[in-house]
């Protein structure tokens, strides 16, 4: 993997710009217009203060819809209920076999062993030289524990949305995981991918973000059309080509130079799913990403892998090859309200250092939610 990774990534140095034909079409069907002149781009202080505060609602909105985050950690909440019962009647002479079912909640739940042996260890060390007495004392250390972590490994979980306009936010997954697995309110097809997309285009549009979408999973020929479907449903507009086996990276191309001419606040840019081990798909990425820095310096600002929250430990593999290659900003963990796998949010964040920025707790438009820390953490230990 570290040979792949070594020569896609000599594949990422910038190439002369190539001229991109005019091959799309925007919702509302109005075509781009070949002899328009781009406007000249002036990045204003004000532009600045807009993201920031975009970043802050979007932050504070988590906090506020504790309950959904609860109910959607239920399944998790669930399987480390028995900590409670633990800790119950502790006492100082069953500490190790209290711990040691800890350990065992904790792995079960998917934290990983690394990460669940140093929170045990610690507990045990702090048992031991009497810094807790009590099993609360306990619960509340365990819980810190994992705060702490989270914190420290995973804080920017805002979106870094930079300072020019438009923000540019590409979304990556792969097949059979959080890009192609279907939620069945949506009907069958209905990709995790394009999911996440219009979920998140509905929560920017709503805190007052001008949005426009751009169908880059040019693979698949239903992709476009239930994009559309969310376009139309959150209001958006969208760039999608407008004929069989256009290049991907074109069409966001040219979605974000739309943006940047008629002044959109954020494109979101959905891809294909593909296999981390596809080599010729993960060159796609690379092209993708070059190309719409061409466009807007800087960009994209966020590339957000989506992973299927039910696949638990397995999506490590995964997270690290699309990081290689790619540089991932941030994770969107999905259909964790169908899981009991709750701690792979912690496992991912310690294993890679990258923050999760929403996790998907329920199939409404309103479930992708912003990833709050210690609402997480008081939301799987009740």
């Amino acid at each position: 993997m570290a040979t792949l990774a070594h020569h896609l990534s000599l594949l990422s140095k910038p190439s002369p710009p190539s001229q991109l034909n005019n091959l799309f079409f925007t919702i509302p069907r109005t075509r781009l217009n070949p002899q328009s002149k781009p406007t000249r781009f002036k990045c204003l202080a004000s532009q600045t203060g807009f993201f920031t505060k975009l970043g802050r609602l979007i932050k504070e909105k988590a906090k506020s819809d504790v309950e959904k985050i609860f109910s959607g950690f239920s399944k998790t909440r669930d399987n480390l209920a028995v900590i409670d019962e633990l800790l119950l009647y502790w006492n100082l002479s069953e500490t190790d076999r209290v711990l040691d079912e800890l350990e065992e909640a904790l792995l079960v739940s998917d934290f990983g062993p690394r990460i669940t042996i140093q929170i045990v260890e610690r507990l045990r060390e702090d048992i031991l030289a009497g810094r807790l007495k009590s099993g609360s004392e306990i619960k509340d250390a365990l819980k810190k524990s994992v705060l702490d972590l989270l914190e420290k490994k995973g804080n920017k979980t805002e979106l870094q949305l930079g300072f020019r306009k438009p923000a540019v936010v590409m979304i990556v997954g792969v097949n059979g995981g959080g890009k192609t697995t279907s939620l069945d309110k949506y009907g069958p097809g209905k990709e995790v991918g394009e999911v996440s997309v219009g979920k998140l285009a509905y929560r920017l549009k709503n805190e007052g973000a001008k949005i426009l979408m751009a169908a880059g999973d040019t693979f698949r020929a239903a992709a476009s059309d239930q994009l559309e479907i969310w376009a139309e449903r959150t209001g958006c507009e969208i760039v999608v080509a407008d004929k069989e086996k256009a290049k991907a990276s074109s069409v966001l191309s040219q979605a974000v130079k739309k943006g940047k001419e008629q002044e959109f606040d954020v494109v979101l840019c959905d891809t294909s799913g593909r296999l981390h081990t596809n080599y010729s798909l993960m060159e796609e990425l690379i092209a993708c990403k070059k190309a719409v820095g061409k466009i807007v310096r800087g960009a994209p600002n966020e590339i957000l892998l989506v992973l299927d929250g039910t696949t638990g430990l397995n999506m490590l593999p995964q997270a690290r090859e699309f990081n290689e290659v790619v540089g991932i900003t941030g994770f969107i963990l999905t259909k964790l309200d169908g899981s009991a796998r709750g701690g792979c949010v912690v496992s991912v964040v310690d294993e890679l250092g990258i923050p999760v920025k929403f996790v998907g707790v329920g199939e409404g438009v309103e479930d992708l939610q912003p990833f709050d820390a210690e609402t997480f953490v008081n939301a799987i230990f009740s």
